[in-house]
C-alpha cells in the first residue's frame, strides 16, 4: 500500500508541472490572443471601435460588456488575471480598440487610463464667435454657446475684457473627461507665450507700444492675406502708414465693426459709417484684434518688409499689387479690379 502511495505521489509530483505549464499556456494564450471586432460594432475609417467606460464601472462590469458584444472570450478568466496582477481598477473614459489589442493590453489600458485622444482644429483668422461655434458642436462642449463670454473668461482665468486675438489657433486634443475650459486656458496661454516669446526680438522703431497693439496689427495681417510671402509686405505697408499718420483703411477692420450686419459686400456707406474698427474713419489701430492670428503674422507684424510702398490691391488671384504713391494705386485698381474683374475673383486666397 505504500508502494502504491509512494508511486502515486511519484506520478502526480511528475504531472502536476505538465498540468500546470498547459494550463498557464492555454490562460496565457487566451489574454494575449488578439481580439475579434465584428457583428454591429461600428468602427471607424481606421477599423477602431470606441468604446465607453462609464464613471463607477468596476473591471468585473467592463468585462462582462466586453464579452457581449463578442469582443473578449472568457470574461472570468480576465478580470481573475488583472486582480492577480493587481490591474483590476478601470478609469473612465472613452478608449480605442482595435483588432491589435488582446484581452491584456486591454486590461492595461483601462488601468493606465490610456483614453482616446480626441482633437479639435481652430484655423487661423478665425473669430472667437467662430470658435465657440465650433466648441458647441461637441456634444459635451455644447453648453458653451449658451454661456456670456465674461463668464467663459472669468472661468478660464482670462485677466482680459475682450477675447478676441488672444487664443492661439491651432490643433488641441482633448478626452471625453477634460472640459472646454481646459482647452481654451491652453489655447490662451499659448498666445500669451507665442506673443510674448516674439515680442522681444521685435525689430526697433517700430509704431506699436505694447505687445497687444502688436497683437492686433498682427490679426489685421491675417485677415488680409493668407499667402506667407507676402505677409511681411502688408505688415510693411501698414506700419509706415502709422509712422507717416495716414489711416489704415482696410477693409477686414470695417467688416468686423458691422458685426452680424455685414452680408458679404461692402457698400459706401458702410465705409462712411462710424465704428471703433472702421479704419477709414478712425485714427491709428482699431481698439481690439479682429481675428485669432497666426505665429506667421505675429512675426510679420513685428518684423515688417522695408519699402516705400504705401498702397496694395487684390489681383484677383490671391495675391496683392504694391503701389508707392496714390496714382499708381489708382491705376493698379483700374487694371486689377476694374477692367479684370473675373468669375472667380477673389480677394485673399480661398481658406478651407
Amino acid at each position: 500500500m505504500k508502494k502504491f502511495q509512494c508511486r502515486l505521489l511519484i506520478v502526480f509530483s511528475l504531472l502536476f508541472p505538465i498540468f500546470f505549464g498547459v494550463s498557464y499556456l492555454l490562460v496565457w494564450n487566451q489574454l494575449n490572443n488578439p481580439i475579434t471586432l465584428s457583428g454591429d460594432i461600428v468602427l471607424d475609417f481606421q477599423g477602431r471601435y470606441l468604446f465607453s467606460v462609464e464613471k463607477g464601472s468596476n473591471l468585473k462590469l467592463v468585462n462582462n460588456q466586453l464579452s457581449n458584444q463578442q469582443i473578449i472570450n472568457y470574461p472570468l478568466l480576465v478580470t481573475a488575471w488583472a486582480r492577480l496582477v493587481e490591474k483590476d481598477q478601470v478609469q473612465a473614459g472613452d478608449y480605442w480598440i482595435s483588432s491589435v489589442d488582446t484581452p491584456n493590453t486591454l486590461i492595461n489600458k483601462f488601468f493606465q487610463g490610456d483614453v482616446a485622444q480626441h482633437s479639435i482644429t481652430f484655423p487661423e483668422g478665425w473669430s472667437f464667435k467662430q470658435w465657440i461655434s465650433q466648441l458647441a458642436e461637441i456634444p459635451q462642449f455644447a453648453f458653451v454657446k449658451n454661456m456670456y463670454q465674461l463668464e467663459l473668461l472669468s472661468k478660464i482665468g482670462a485677466d482680459i475684457d475682450h477675447p478676441e486675438g488672444w487664443f492661439f489657433p491651432d490643433t488641441y486634443y482633448y478626452s471625453k473627461n477634460d472640459n472646454v475650459f481646459s482647452i481654451l486656458k491652453q489655447a490662451h496661454s499659448r498666445m500669451q507665450a507665442e506673443l510674448e516669446l516674439a515680442w522681444q526680438s521685435k525689430a526697433s522703431d517700430l509704431p506699436y507700444k505694447t505687445p497687444y497693439e502688436a497683437l492686433i496689427m498682427a490679426s489685421i495681417i491675417e485677415k488680409e492675406t493668407g499667402q506667407a510671402d507676402e505677409r511681411a509686405d502688408i505688415a510693411g505697408v501698414f506700419v509706415r502708414r502709422l509712422q507717416q499718420g495716414m489711416r489704415l483703411q482696410t477693409d477686414p477692420t470695417v467688416i468686423y465693426g458691422m458685426g452680424d450686419s455685414y452680408e458679404g459686400n461692402i457698400r459706401r456707406s458702410d465705409l462712411r459709417n462710424f465704428t471703433p474698427y472702421n479704419t477709414y474713419r478712425i485714427d491709428g489701430l482699431p481698439p481690439t484684434p479682429i481675428a485669432m492670428p497666426g505665429l506667421a503674422s505675429i512675426e510679420a507684424a513685428l518684423h515688417p518688409e522695408s519699402g516705400s510702398s504705401l498702397y496694395f490691391v487684390a489681383r484677383g488671384d490671391g495675391s496683392h499689387h504694391f503701389s508707392d504713391t496714390i496714382s499708381q494705386h489708382i491705376e493698379a485698381v483700374r487694371k486689377f479690379q476694374i477692367e479684370q474683374r473675373v468669375k472667380d475673383y477673389q480677394s485673399a486666397p480661398k481658406k478651407p
